[in-house]
């Protein structure tokens, strides 16, 4: 029975927990409708809380409208939930699949809820494997859907569209016919009703085969992933030292952990990303989604993220003592000893020598400048930060003991040759993370 599928798979997740805030995303067609059945009959022993999420693409006018009524008579009993596209969206395959997943993430916000499902079945799974091919994918590709992506999972993944329409009709219900589905413009529809019927002919049992070639690509790709470090894991010598089969098995286990769309394009663009930036010195970005980026240099493969300059009040330093700075703690005391060895620059302790204590300690502004230690001349920060191979997004958030507008000290990088120490040093600066 296909309740037993479900709650098989349920079970297999961990996804009956009492109380749980569970979506399924429910256009009223037979799957989503055979879904959300089995789940309504569910809940109840389980004590389950279930949204129905609807989104009304608004391309048919009249006839998307009575779907979506029709979809909120069925989940009369639940929690339903619906939006309407703006006509203004595009009326292509992937603008509606980028519309519903942003619809989807937005309910997902809205209701407290790590939990969609899906009804994506087997007879979907061979069509996207079968697309891939003929696209050219390579092994990535030939997994087509999986049953678990984040917070999305599909409890029909492995249940067959007969298997689905059997059900709808032993249990009287009544889903909705969407017109577009039979529109063979449509390349997914092309496929369902003109190329599958005429491959039948010569293999009937298509859609099983290429099911069966996701699970061999799943298990091949695993196998694979295990070979591979996380890709921030690498330094850019070695990850171009890969295989370039190998280069692009770590990106795509990457993208996949951060949950990203991606094609057999937008892996290869990131390998050559990496492979073209991995002697740069100041770094690159590349853009992964909103807000995320790929960091590049000739010193690490990293994620960034877009954010605003981290603005810490600046505290005025006229005596020794623990000052509190956001994430940081700065302190200054008097030196007592001369070490028997001055700590590198790296090193987020430095010592000095001065005649008095009256500095500042802020981020840096327009207009720095900083004389290094062992150079005749002062030269502009920010001329300084890029020998440093200080990447552009972290300069902004960097902490630095100043005069007026002169750096004396960066952690971590250096100091200023107008405070070295000359005979022995009079104070240690030390700046910790809290």
């Amino acid at each position: 029975m296909l309740i037993d599928t479900v709650k098989s798979f349920l079970e297999k997740y961990d996804l009956l927990k009492p109380e749980s805030n569970i979506l399924i995303a429910f256009s009223g067609g037979y799957d989503s409708m055979c879904l959300l059945d089995i789940m309504q009959k569910l809940a109840p022993e389980y004590r389950l809380n279930l949204y129905a999420i609807h989104l009304n693409h608004n391309w048919r006018g009249e006839e998307s409208d009575q779907e979506e009524e029709n979809c909120r008579q069925f989940a009369s009993e639940i929690n339903f939930y619906s939006e309407k596209l703006s006509k203004d969206v595009p009326h292509t395959e992937t603008a509606a699949r980028d519309a519903r997943y942003d619809f989807f993430q937005r309910c997902a916000d809205k209701f407290n809820s790590k939990i969609i499902l899906t009804a994506h079945n087997a007879n979907d799974n061979a069509e996207t494997v079968f697309y891939r091919i003929i696209k050219g994918t390579g092994l990535t590709g030939l997994e087509g859907i999986h049953e678990k992506r984040g917070i999305y999972y599909r409890p029909l993944l492995n249940v067959y569209r007969e298997q689905i329409e059997k059900y709808c009709r032993e249990n009287n219900l009544t889903p909705n016919i969407d017109s577009s589905n039979f529109n063979t413009n449509y390349q997914r529809n092309k496929i369902r009703y003109e190329i599958f019927p005429s491959l039948k002919e010569i293999t009937p049992d298509i859609e099983k085969n290429l099911n069966k070639i996701a699970q061999s690509a799943q298990f091949a790709n695993k196998i694979l992933e295990k070979k591979v470090k996380k890709l921030e894991n690498y330094s850019p010598e070695e990850f171009c030292n890969l295989d370039k089969f190998l280069q692009n098995t770590a990106v795509h286990k990457f993208v996949r952990k951060l949950n990203l769309d991606y094609d057999r394009k937008k892996i290869e663009d990131i390998t050559e990303f990496i492979n073209e930036n991995k002697n740069s010195k100041s770094g690159k970005k590349y853009s992964l989604t909103t807000g995320k980026w790929l960091f590049v240099n000739n010193k690490k493969i990293t994620v960034i993220k877009d954010s605003a300059h981290i603005s810490f009040p600046e505290i005025q330093i006229k005596s020794t003592g623990n000052f509190d700075l956001g994430g940081y703690k700065f302190t200054i005391k008097k030196c007592l000893q001369k070490p028997e060895k001055y700590p590198p620059d790296k090193e987020l302790t430095a010592y000095i020598q001065i005649e008095k204590i009256d500095f500042t300690l802020r981020t840096r502004k327009d207009g720095d400048l900083i004389q290094p230690l062992g150079a005749k001349g002062r030269q502009k920060l920010k001329k300084y930060l890029m020998s440093k191979q200080i990447p552009k997004h972290e300069r902004d958030n960097l902490v630095f003991l100043c005069k007026d507008n002169e750096i004396l000290w960066a952690p971590g990088l250096g100091i200023s040759d107008k405070i070295k120490v000359v005979t022995h040093p009079t104070h240690v600066l030390k700046l910790e993370k809290r």
